[in-house]
């Protein structure tokens, strides 16, 4: 512990300020975060695809994706209906896959790519264009320190916790309401 706070030049607990939890309020907020996640050994130059990022939960949706099912131990995808559904993301499996896909794609020096259009109907229904998308899925853990979600959600959330001031308000709007 001694040597992980010289390492880090911190003081204190050795778990004190490592690990941060933040709320995800939405689909769009919970997407972009596993997006985030999902991708970071694409931009650590970790990997070259999702199926070769090791200990990701998107290498773990590729390998039951290929025997029809999904990972018990993870959030399921149960589809775009919204009645009589089970918890779990409003987007099938398949869809996740292909938008992290073409989102790697892009993100990547050395890979041409775009938001192919089945992706981009994706974000259409999270209401949340390309560009927001990109900035989303590439600097999450820099925009939100705290809750993330659409500002309705913030609000709700707020009110929950009887929290006054509303932080990171001015991210969310600016990256998950753009109606």
């Amino acid at each position: 512990a001694r040597m992980a706070n010289k390492e880090d030049k911190c003081t204190g607990r050795f778990w004190e300020g490592r690990f941060k939890s933040q709320a995800l309020l939405d689909d769009a907020a919970v997407l972009a975060c596993m997006a985030y996640v999902d991708l970071n050994p694409i931009r650590a130059k970790m990997a070259k695809i999702p199926e070769t990022s090791d200990f990701t939960s998107i290498q773990r949706r590729i390998k039951a994706a290929f025997n029809g099912e999904q990972p018990k131990s993870l959030l399921p995808f149960v589809g775009n209906e919204r009645k009589n559904m089970p918890k779990g993301l409003m987007f099938s499996a398949q869809d996740y896959l292909q938008l992290v896909d073409d989102t790697g794609r892009i993100i990547r020096d050395d890979k041409r790519g775009a938001i192919s259009q089945t992706s981009q109907q994706i974000l259409d229904r999270l209401n949340i264009p390309q560009e927001n998308w990109l900035k989303l899925t590439t600097d999450f853990g820099r925009l939100f320190k705290g809750a993330v979600g659409t500002l309705q959600e913030l609000d709700v959330y707020c009110e929950h916790l009887e929290k006054k001031r509303r932080q990171g308000a001015a991210n969310c709007h600016r990256w998950l309401d753009s109606a």
